[in-house]
């Protein structure tokens, strides 16, 4: 049985450049997608509040929590992990350096709260433990799923390749935000580095036949049906 996807939830924006909205008219939430790859089930950005994702996953796929093996975070961004915790049993991955940046930044937070004698203390040590669960992704998380870095979008974000007999399909996440920013070359506003991601959408645009984007359904690559 070959490699396949399923978008389990279409993520949103808090609001969309191109629709002429002003910030913040909603509650963004990152588009989770689950891959199956023989007795491999990862769950790729869980956003979704808990109760709304796992009978999202049930109502999708016919698993339930339990039974994800392994979830991947494209970036550490909260966004992109708000119930990670209902997957207890899975194993938690994302992109080495993401992984080493952000803890990085929680030291830094966590000297700063230090200094000021800050009540935020808590919620970095309650972030550091949550880091302490993850573990850098592999280069190949199966035979068919291949870690793809994708920095720009957080310092060092990274997208799932999934490589099938016919066509290959990249799990993006804001590497590339919406359908239309890939159709317009256009990256998130907020990106870490707008050069990097700039070229990280080149690359997904170009190598990937099928591209789920991190807050939008799933698209065909424009240079499959532009031509």
């Amino acid at each position: 049985m070959s490699v396949r996807f399923t978008v389990v939830s279409i993520g949103t924006l808090s609001s969309n450049p191109f629709w002429q909205e002003p910030a913040g008219v909603r509650t963004p939430h990152a588009t989770t997608t689950l891959i199956r790859d023989g007795d491999r089930a990862i769950l790729v950005d869980p956003s979704l509040p808990a109760p709304a994702l796992v009978s999202r996953v049930f109502e999708r796929t016919g698993l339930t929590a339990p039974q994800i093996t392994d979830v991947f975070c494209t970036t550490l961004r909260p966004t992109h992990r708000r119930c990670i915790e209902a997957f207890e049993k899975a194993r938690w991955l994302c992109p080495e350096a993401e992984l080493g940046a952000f803890q990085d930044h929680l030291g830094a937070l966590a000297e700063s709260a230090d200094r000021a004698d800050g009540p935020d203390r808590s919620s970095i040590a309650a972030e550091r433990r949550l880091m302490g669960r993850f573990r850098p992704a592999p280069d190949k998380l199966t035979a068919s799923v291949h870690l793809f870095p994708l920095p720009g979008a957080s310092p060092a974000s990274a997208g799932l390749l999934l490589a099938g007999p016919r066509m290959t399909a990249m799990i993006a996440g804001d590497a590339a935000v919406t359908a239309d920013h890939v159709l317009a070359g256009r990256v998130w506003a907020g990106a870490a580095d707008v050069e990097a991601a700039r070229r990280s959408l080149s690359e997904i645009v170009e190598i990937a036949d099928i591209i789920v984007c991190g807050h939008d359904n799933y698209m065909l690559s424009p240079t499959r049906w532009m031509a």
